[in-house]
């Protein structure tokens, strides 16, 4: 912890997510993250860009830290990273409160959380169908390297195209050879936003990828959005769910659910305010290293968190 942080370590931190989702997805509380009191909040704007643009430059200067919700400032794909156009210029509308999207923590938080996984029930062979790797890179190379027969969608969900990427190779060629492209295109082309993540999950050409699988992990609005009528059986590793979310599954059949981010009440909460909480309670002022992350989420005792349904 800085001497910043540490001067300050009696008062409640301040952290909010601006996210271009839903807001029915809105939460309002005070944590406790690492002995530290922390009020978290999230306000989503329904997919308007310039409401969030408002609300990061109104929020600068008076918040401890930013989370960006529902959209990534970058995605990075061994070692290099991929900025969005869109989630840039919100970023940009603060000038002095650090901004962070999650993708730093999820780099390390997914890591360890394959690996404590693992260690309950070995990946090796077990089907998984990670509906995009490229946005949580860490998840998919643990996922690879642990000998699970693994199937990222990223061309499949996002784009459309039927091409399963079946190893850690294979997603690199993919993001190198698309991802200067499409980090330009307006990020809703890519992603359910505002309303599209309330609409009720509809059949897909797809969704003989989802029968395939004993796992489906990643992002859950992208699972929520294809996924079919029954999810009898399956196991989902994904990160912010709401009771709403909950009640989906289980209503589809799926046998457990597992975030890699802390419930707090009836949910778990997104990455992106995790690693703002994270950022605030450090006081540097700034995105942390993936050493840094690894020793908070040491610290801090993360593990996943499992729901039998």
């Amino acid at each position: 912890m800085t001497d910043t942080a540490a001067a300050g370590a009696g008062r409640t931190l301040e952290v909010v997510s601006v996210s271009i989702g839903s807001s029915t997805r809105d939460t309002d509380q005070l944590v406790e993250v690492m002995g530290r009191t922390v009020h978290i909040a999230r306000r989503g704007t329904n997919g308007d860009l310039r409401e969030a643009r408002a609300a990061i430059a109104k929020l600068d200067g008076t918040v401890d830290a930013i989370g960006l919700g529902g959209i990534d400032l970058f995605l990075q794909v061994r070692g290099r990273r991929y900025y969005l156009r869109d989630a840039v210029r919100l970023a940009r509308s603060a000038r002095t409160t650090p901004v962070v999207c999650g993708a730093g923590l999820k780099d390390s938080l997914e890591r360890k959380a394959v690996a404590d996984l693992d260690a309950v029930r070995p990946w090796s062979g077990r089907k998984v169908l990670l509906v995009s790797g490229t946005d949580r890179f860490g998840m998919a190379e643990a996922l690879y390297d642990s000998g699970a027969e693994v199937i990222c969608g990223d061309l499949i969900f996002s784009l459309g195209v039927d091409v399963p990427l079946r190893s850690s190779s294979a997603l690199v060629r993919a993001a190198r050879l698309l991802l200067p492209i499409i980090s330009k295109v307006p990020f809703t082309w890519l992603y359910p936003t505002g309303s599209k993540q309330d609409r009720q999950p509809t059949p897909s050409r797809f969704d003989r990828y989802y029968d395939w699988a004993e796992v489906i992990a990643g992002d859950w609005h992208l699972i929520r959005k294809h996924a079919p009528a029954s999810l009898a059986g399956k196991v989902i590793l994904t990160n912010t769910t709401t009771a709403d979310d909950v009640a989906l599954l289980r209503d589809r059949g799926a046998a457990r659910l597992i975030t890699t981010t802390p419930r707090f009440g009836d949910r778990s909460i997104g990455t992106n305010l995790l690693e703002a909480a994270f950022v605030a309670i450090d006081g540097s002022g700034t995105e942390l290293s993936r050493s840094r992350y690894d020793e908070l989420v040491a610290r801090a005792d993360l593990r996943p968190t499992v729901l039998d349904l």
